[in-house]
């Protein structure tokens, strides 16, 4: 029993043996149309493109309940893009993006949730916004502007 558990421990160290030796990534794969994304707690951290990198943008709703986003703009570089939204509004919300032919968008979210759609950018300009009834309409958009 004991080599055994020596020997479990040393795959998992090596990282041979997945099953039950650490956590899970919840990558959504990038997969085109639909929806594809994931509720999470994890936050990424900021930055810019280069080296294939993938860009983090972080957008929050408002936490008084105005349907707002808490930027009415975004930048980034072409490439591959992960989209965070925090929401800690006790209202639900969404980010979808769209334009350039992508549109794509997260689960709808409940107060204290995240969520995170994983995008790739061409140059130009995208429209975003929570696609829950009437959000949009009342103002919750924005531009990101793609060089």
């Amino acid at each position: 029993m004991r080599t055994l558990m020596i020997l479990t421990a040393l795959l998992c160290a090596l990282g041979i043996a997945a099953a039950g030796c650490g956590g899970d990534d919840d990558d959504d794969g990038g997969s085109s149309g639909g929806s594809a994304n994931t509720k999470t707690t994890q936050n990424s951290g900021g930055g810019g493109g280069g080296g294939g990198a993938a860009q983090t943008l972080k957008l929050s709703a408002d936490p008084g309940g105005a349907l707002k986003f808490d930027k009415s703009t975004l930048s980034a570089k072409s490439g591959k893009a992960t989209i965070v939204l925090d929401n800690p509004s006790s209202l639900p919300h969404a980010v979808e993006v769209e334009g350039n032919g992508l549109e794509k968008e997260t689960d709808t979210i409940g107060k204290g949730e995240t969520a995170k759609v994983t995008v790739e950018l061409k140059a130009g300009k995208y429209e975003y916004y929570c696609p829950v009834d009437g959000h949009k309409a009342a103002g919750m958009k924005g531009t990101l502007t793609v060089q």
